[in-house]
């Protein structure tokens, strides 16, 4: 009986997750669609059709390994991503914090922190990992 339970809530458990949590390519391009191509363009290029409004135009986000030696330096994108309170009248990127509040999932950095991460900053950043040229 009792092993009968903790399969059962095994599995449950396991479906509710699986539908909670996106593949991060997936859902990281998604994200990317619905929130960045204005600026950056459907190509990640910069080219997005509010380009031309800044004083400083939005990144080539496909060149981000190539500018750091050939590493994607993806604590440092999910900094930029994840922002500071402010930054958008400054003329930076808009803030994303409510975009990217989603179930916390844990990610293990280039020196072996484990850092519980949003799923949805995660997921961006391995999107744009996965467009590098």
């Amino acid at each position: 009986m009792f092993r009968s339970l903790a399969v059962f809530s095994l599995l449950t458990i396991t479906a509710c997750t699986a539908g909670m949590i996106d593949p991060p390519k997936k859902s990281g391009a998604q994200l990317f669609d619905k929130h960045c191509t204005s600026c950056h363009g459907r190509t990640a290029q910069g080219d997005g059709p509010r380009a031309s409004s800044f004083a400083i135009p939005p990144s080539n986000l496909t060149m981000i390994a190539q500018r750091n030696g050939g590493t994607f330096p993806t604590a440092d994108v999910m900094a930029q991503i994840n922002g500071y309170s402010g930054r958008h009248q400054m003329g930076g990127m808009p803030e994303f914090e409510e975009v990217i509040q989603s179930p916390i999932v844990e990610w293990t950095s280039p020196m072996g922190e484990v850092i519980p991460t949003p799923q949805a900053l995660l997921a961006l950043a391995t999107y744009l990992e996965s467009i590098q040229e």
